[in-house]
């Protein structure tokens, strides 16, 4: 996403989040938890364990939270087998939508997720009617007022580490990776001690679609909000200009 409107909707997060970290923490704890039952309780040796650790931390999830999640899940043989599901679908005027769920109940959850979409006169698809609108990419978003380093100089620490691209907006950067060289490039500015307002593997669109209609913004709010509240839902990616 571009670095000015993922940044706008990363501070919009926040505040919401805010009132709710609870439950931001529980959907990162989930996401643990089926990375430590794939690919082991090692983020050394498991990429998408160390994936989720660093946008964990990024939320402000504590160190000793995530090491308990870890433990609990590399420990706990009777949890919840979730599993995961991606929706795509389309919002007002096309907007593209794509749903990531884990879940322990999938007729619930599709269910609830065509629901929200129905309710803010969209309708989902089949799978890959969206997802090639889009690019898997690591995105790291520094906050402009919360980093003491020189563009060109962050730019060069992140083009170093292996990043791909590097962009200034009007109140952040933008650091764009490739997914496997995401937590290497996250690890070696953490290590510099740069401050990120968010980190994660993330769906990047390839185009943006601009709302203008007053019912045309509220169904998308209400699809968004709808998709927010689901405790099944992990991360809904769009390609709306916001």
């Amino acid at each position: 996403m571009s670095g000015h409107n993922k940044f706008s909707n990363i501070k919009h997060k926040k505040e919401k989040n805010d009132a709710a970290k609870g439950k931001v923490f529980t959907r990162l704890g989930r996401e643990i938890a089926v990375a430590v039952k794939e690919g082991g309780a090692d983020p050394n040796n498991n990429g998408k364990l160390r994936d989720i650790i660093a946008k964990a931390k990024a939320q402000n999830m504590p160190n000793d939270t995530i090491d308990r999640s870890i433990k609990k899940a590399a420990g706990d043989t009777d949890a919840a087998n979730y599993e995961s599901i991606t929706y795509e679908g389309y919002g007002p005027k096309g907007i593209a939508i794509i749903v990531e769920t884990l879940t322990d109940n999938r007729n619930r959850t599709a269910s609830n997720v065509r629901n929200a979409f129905t309710k803010g006169g969209g309708n989902v698809g089949t799978t890959g009617c969206v997802s090639f609108m889009f690019d898997k990419k690591g995105q790291i978003i520094i906050d402009k007022e919360e980093c003491d380093m020189e563009a060109d100089e962050l730019m060069l620490a992140a083009l170093d580490a292996g990043a791909e691209d590097f962009s200034e907006e009007e109140d952040s950067f933008e650091i764009i990776t490739d997914p496997d060289s995401f937590a290497d490039v996250y690890d070696a500015l953490s290590a510099l001690g740069i401050p990120m307002a968010d980190a994660e593997v993330t769906m990047i669109p390839q185009t943006w679609v601009e709302l203008t209609d007053e019912n045309d913004l509220k169904m998308m709010n209400r699809i968004i909000d709808m998709l927010d509240d689901d405790d099944d839902v992990q991360n809904v990616y769009h390609n709306w200009d916001e």
